[in-house]
């Protein structure tokens, strides 16, 4: 029996180690925002729950907001498991912030024909103290703060990992650029490769610190398990694009003005209020200026304003301007992926401005045509005599048999007013006489 047993743990043994090890590959494809940082932070914690060997960030992209790179990178240092940056496919880049995650990993790889840096914070790109040889103005406290911050950071994080953090700085400072042979050269990269099967037999024995130990990575033998986002960071990817959160924005506020306007439609308000709540989501974990936030509300009541009180287009074309206005100053903050089409919000406006009008026209036209159905339609109605009557009597109305009463005679086919409704009789009068009124 221990023999058994022990010809048993052998041959387990065997098997585990013939088993391959797993490489997690994560995506940065646009923009880096908070539905990024959620992505990288999930995908992270799921490779150290299944023991990878490996993590690879594939990335392309632009840059993104300040604060969801600190979180990336708070993650990558503190990653259990190696992580290595791969900027491809060819022609892919790792601009601003994707500068700062680059150096954060424990390996930097690119492809032949990508390129890197241009790390110099937002707000400064167009600084006095930026401009070459202009030393008589000194840039304003808090840009220095803001620039002195971001070059002890990327140089730290370049630090961490051997590379070289003067030209780190310089990506900050003057917002250089590099290709990835020129990256190789200079010590910021550590491997180029074509594609990721070259990467991974590049990186096989290549060892990183973890924690403070040296470790040998090993990639051999492995399976590529591609991490996907969930259903929540989708769709957070999606209601965090600038020009979605436009138009959730103005569908949630016709949906909530329309349902004001005609009581019971339940439908609008419905998907008014949901859209509203996206939106208003969206513009928390977005650089928005509430001024722009502040001319899109005035451009909006402008347009109403032209509909319930026609100025010959001066009420409508001032809240279609200040609607454009408002929405180019909203989200104009300058990061990379995080602007707005100028011609998309022109267009959105002119649309939305042509349908607020007619909308709110009709609307206004239905109540001053009054009810139609229920006792405020009836009164006042125009009826037709079924037969000849003097008194009590049948009348046809709506589609309906009424029993009526009058007080002359009614002639077969007479057109009658109906002048009170007393229960489920009328009381009517002939069209033609001058008595014919509207009463309750």
């Amino acid at each position: 029996m221990p023999a058994f047993l022990l010809l048993l743990a052998v041959f387990w043994s065997a098997l585990s180690t013939a088993a391959p090890t797993t490489v997690v590959e994560l995506e940065i494809d646009g923009p880096i925002g908070v539905a990024t940082a959620d992505y990288l932070s999930s995908g992270i914690e799921h490779a150290e729950d299944v023991g990878a060997e490996l993590i690879i960030i594939t990335m392309d992209t632009p840059g993104g907001l300040m604060k969801p790179m600190r979180e990336i990178v708070k993650d990558i240092l503190a990653s259990t498991v190696p992580v290595a940056a791969y900027v491809a496919p060819a022609g892919a880049r790792a601009d601003s912030a994707g500068t700062y995650i680059l150096l954060a990993c424990h390996i930097a790889a690119m492809t032949p024909t990508s390129h890197l840096g241009a790390a110099t914070p937002v707000p400064l790109v167009n600084s006095p103290a930026t401009k070459e040889g202009d030393d008589e103005t000194p840039a304003p406290a808090m840009e220095r703060k803001i620039m002195n911050d971001a070059v002890s950071y990327i140089r730290s994080l370049a630090d961490r990992h051997g590379r070289n953090a003067d030209w780190a700085e310089s990506a900050v400072t003057e917002a250089a650029t590099l290709t990835a042979r020129e990256a190789l050269e200079q010590n910021v990269i550590e491997f180029i490769a074509e594609n990721r099967e070259e990467l991974l037999a590049q990186v096989d024995g290549y060892e990183v610190e973890i924690a403070g130990a040296s470790r040998a990575i090993s990639t051999s033998d492995v399976e590529i398990e591609v991490f996907k986002a969930d259903w929540r960071i989708r769709l957070l990817t999606v209601i965090s694009n600038p020009e979605i959160v436009l138009l959730l924005g103005l569908i949630g506020l016709y949906g909530l003005m329309y349902e004001g306007w005609n009581p019971g439609a339940i439908v609008p308000g419905v998907v008014g209020a949901i859209c509203l709540l996206l939106a208003a989501y969206a513009l928390q974990v977005l650089p928005v200026n509430y001024a722009g936030l502040a001319l899109i509300i005035v451009g909006i009541a402008l347009m109403v304003a032209e509909a319930y009180a026609p100025s010959f287009g001066a009420l409508g074309l001032g809240g279609i301007a200040a609607f454009v206005f408002g929405a180019i100053i909203m989200f104009d903050s300058g990061v990379p992926g995080f602007g707005i089409s100028y011609a998309f919000v022109i267009g959105l406006g002119l649309g939305f401005a042509v349908l607020l009008i007619w909308l709110l026209g009709y609307l206004l036209k239905l109540r001053r045509r009054g009810a139609i159905t229920g006792k405020g339609s009836i009164v006042g109605g125009t009826a037709v005599a079924m037969e000849d009557f003097e008194g009590d009597g049948k009348v046809w109305l709506e589609g309906e048999a009424w029993h009526a009463r009058s007080r002359g005679a009614v002639a077969k086919n007479e057109q009658l007013i109906v002048t009170r409704l007393d229960g489920l009789t009328l009381e009517v009068k002939s069209v033609a006489s001058p008595e014919a009124t509207t009463s309750e």
